[in-house]
């Protein structure tokens, strides 16, 4: 029995001498309101033993655990925490807890810490090559919205889709905006209908950044980017200045309000509202055609937003949006009572509406780097309009919901994100030719999908990301999407991106193709449409040089194809005075190579230049030939330019653009033939920003050369005639304007001695 007891002992005492090897503690803070003391526990505090790396952090409820250092008979613990006092407890060697309060720092002297914010920046954290345009970078031109936010960027085109209409398309990679993915803080919203004019339903100074991203993104936002993406980041409720106003005014009628209001209604809940009005009622016409260039229109836009914050455990963001909008457009001779489907005279009339709900939640779970984000909106579109004779009425409803779980596999360098998704769409259009049969569509898709992606880092080396996703879609089935993106950390700031994946999307023929209700072309449908799908492939390079402590020089160059297995094809060359859609039968693909260069010569001045070149090629009737309307190269220059504390900012950008196919479109008379290439043209936008304490002013000019695209509209002296086609355009149609608006902020509180900028990265990923 001896050798027992002793051998029960020795595990007794052992068992003892281990447990008081762990101390465990409280930490809570101090707080004076109205001459009482308040103590809650605080979270995220720094522990740690003097002398030691040895440390932790304390639990939303303050409380913490830490194994006692070995060999050392009186234990010092170290208390740190951002706006309290450090503490330092001398901790007995048998002592088993302890409880310390935090007293609040004094006030200190406060000291401004300013850093200009670049206008554009490579993002240097995502796996694939992300280009950020910030803040300051949208109020260096009008930016009214944004359609009007990509001058200074190479990356993305924009341009007019007919010359009535005052719709506009973007372009990235040489292919068509309706390959790239847009969305709002990571939720799509300008799709299927509102595609034609979604791009003006965002205003500039809702706007917080915009994030575009080449080449297919994560499998977690669906299935649908194929070219690339475009999220918009909105002013957040928490943040944002109580009130802030931005006018604007044009010397061509247009005129704009914007208002939004802030609020934080105690430490979890924050509101803002948002609230748009524009007007444009100039009638003008600088190429004498007898048509109005840009559309008379008004529009009317709304937005709340609330946030709630339990730090630590869940986040929610929920809101809705409502916009109206009417455009009227075409002959100045037009009356809508007088003239309204007959052929006195040629007008145009669009009048949308559209309806948004959506929700945002995340919740963080016990187990470590682990959490579950449900997403989730419902929208309804409608759009009525008149083309001439034409008329075109379209309804979609829509509801999307995205749930994502992530977690970690052993450790941080492995995670994991998977979930499940489903997009509701309901289309009802009805094309009314005025000549003919109407043509009524009722298109439905339900497409429920699952995804998952892995991601392997070995940090500021190697992120490598496989995504997988499957989706069914009920009108044209199952939808298989493989995507990778890796980045290596190849030097000191050179970091190479490469990434390769699959995407798919549905055409919508009327929707999406304003321009063939806006001419007297027969539409017709050669055969029944498949899901779009392509492939894309892409490699980046970035690299970043010092020059001293304050001026860096950072250049990129990249490479991105795109191969379609099939696509929508619209082909106006076939059959004079036809419009035909079809499905693709050969090759159709895209090659765009791009450099970047962007210095700081001196202080306070930026300057970027991008050089851009597109090989793009579809076959169309039988024939391998070059897309129309795509620019074989593209050059921008943006210099930027501000006093000491940005009391004056000066900024400048120029594009060179290169000429583009245009259709080879057979007529009975010479008088309608034109060039088969457009010619090269220059673009130079202007402005000066004046900063006063509690507002700022600026002025500029769009299209300081005053070019513009003459004879837009073919036919134009007979809008009901055979060979009316307002579709061929190639630049701008608006030339040289000027404008000035005004800024005024009432800044927060805290914010109002101190004021610090910071360049911080949108992780448009998280959920």
């Amino acid at each position: 029995m001896k050798p027992i007891f002793i051998i029960i002992s020795v595990f007794f005492i052992s068992l003892n001498s281990t447990a008081q090897q762990v101390l465990k503690g409280i930490i809570a803070g101090k707080e004076k309101h109205d001459e009482h003391v308040h103590t809650e526990p605080l979270m995220g505090v720094n522990v740690y033993w003097l002398g030691t790396q040895q440390g932790t952090t304390t639990d939303k409820n303050g409380r913490f655990k830490i194994k006692k250092p070995e060999k050392i008979i009186t234990h010092k613990l170290v208390i740190s925490y951002i706006g309290f006092k450090n503490d330092t407890v001398e901790i007995a060697h048998d002592q088993k807890e302890v409880s310390v309060f935090l007293e609040e720092s004094k006030e200190l002297k406060e000291v401004t810490v300013s850093e200009s914010l670049e206008g554009n920046y490579i993002s240097k954290l995502k796996p694939h090559k992300t280009e950020v345009i910030s803040s300051e970078g949208l109020t260096r031109m009008a930016c009214c919205n944004l359609s009007e936010s990509f001058e200074s960027t190479a990356t993305v085109d924009v341009g007019y889709t007919d010359a009535v209409s005052g719709a506009k398309q973007i372009q990235m990679l040489g292919l068509a905006g309706v390959y790239s993915q847009l969305l709002t803080e990571n939720l799509p919203q300008i799709r299927g209908l509102s595609s034609p004019f979604g791009l003006s339903y965002i205003p500039g100074s809702w706007m917080e950044s915009i994030q575009i991203s080449k080449g297919t993104s994560a499998v977690i936002n669906g299935y649908e980017s194929v070219t690339g993406q475009i999220n918009v980041e909105f002013k957040k409720p928490q943040k944002a200045d109580p009130l802030f106003v931005n006018l604007f005014a044009n010397h061509e009628g247009r005129a704009e309000a914007n208002i939004i209001s802030a609020k934080e209604i105690n430490e979890k809940w924050a509101t803002m509202l948002l609230t748009h009005a524009s007007i444009n009622t100039m009638h003008t016409d600088h190429n004498s055609d007898g048509f109005i260039d840009i559309p008379k229109t008004k529009q009317l836009n709304v937005s709340n937003r609330w946030s709630y914050d339990r730090h630590g455990e869940a986040e929610s963001k929920i809101g809705f949006s409502y916009l109206h909008e009417e455009r009227n457009g075409g002959q100045l001779s037009f009356d809508k009572d007088k003239d309204y489907l007959t052929q006195n005279s040629y007008g145009i009339g669009i009048i949308s509406d559209n309806f948004q709900v959506y929700s945002k939640n995340g919740f963080l779970l016990k187990r470590p780097e682990t959490s579950i984000g449900i997403q989730s909106a419902i929208n309804y579109h409608e759009q009525k309009s008149f083309f001439g004779l034409r008329r075109y009425n379209g309804s979609q409803a829509g509801a999307y919901m995205n749930v994502i779980y992530e977690t970690i596999l052993n450790n941080t360098n492995h995670k994991l994100s998977s979930g499940v998704s489903t997009v509701y769409d309901d289309y009802k259009e009805r094309f009314m030719p005025g000549t003919g049969n109407d043509t009524l569509l009722k298109h439905e898709e339900i497409v429920p999908g699952a995804f998952s992606q892995y991601t392997y880092s070995i940090p500021e080396k190697l992120k490598l990301t496989f995504g997988f996703r499957a989706d069914y879609n009920s009108y044209h089935g199952i939808f298989l999407t493989p995507r990778i993106h890796a980045k290596w950390d190849a030097g000191r700031e050179f970091v190479i991106r490469g990434s390769a994946g699959r995407g798919y999307r549905s055409p919508l023929v009327f929707a999406e193709n304003t321009a063939a209700l806006a001419s007297s072309k027969e539409i017709i449908f050669v055969e029944k449409l498949k899901a779009e799908e392509a492939w894309n492939y892409g490699i980046n390079f970035t690299k970043e040089y010092d020059l001293d402590e304050k001026r860096k020089i950072t250049a990129g160059l990249d490479f991105y194809r795109t191969d379609f297995v099939n696509q929508t094809i619209v082909d106006i060359e076939q059959q004079p005075g036809k419009l035909m859609f079809y499905n693709l039968n050969g090759k159709s693909y895209s090659n765009s190579l791009q450099a970047d260069f962007t210095i700081n010569p001196v202080q306070h001045m930026d300057v970027s230049l991008a050089f851009r070149m597109n090989d793009v090629k579809t076959t169309i009737n039988n024939k391998l030939i070059d897309k129309p309307y795509v620019s074989r190269y593209k050059g921008v220059i943006a210099v930027s330019y501000a006093t000491r504390l940005d009391k004056w900012k000066f900024d400048l950008t120029a594009q060179f653009n290169g000429s583009t196919r245009l259709p080879d479109v057979q007529m009975d008379s010479t008088i309608f033939m034109s060039n088969e290439r457009s010619p090269q043209y220059v673009i130079i936008h202007a402005q000066v920003t004046k900063k006063f304490k509690y507002f700022e002013v600026y002025s500029g000019v769009e299209n300081l050369l005053d070019f513009r695209q003459h004879h837009a509209i073919i036919a134009a002296n007979d809008p009901f005639g055979d060979y009316f086609d307002t579709s061929r355009i190639w630049g701008p149609l608006d030339g040289r304007m000027f404008y000035v608006g005004l800024r005024f902020s009432l800044e927060k509180k805290e914010k109002k001695e101190k004021k610090q900028e910071e360049k911080h990265e949108h992780d448009y990923d998280e959920h």
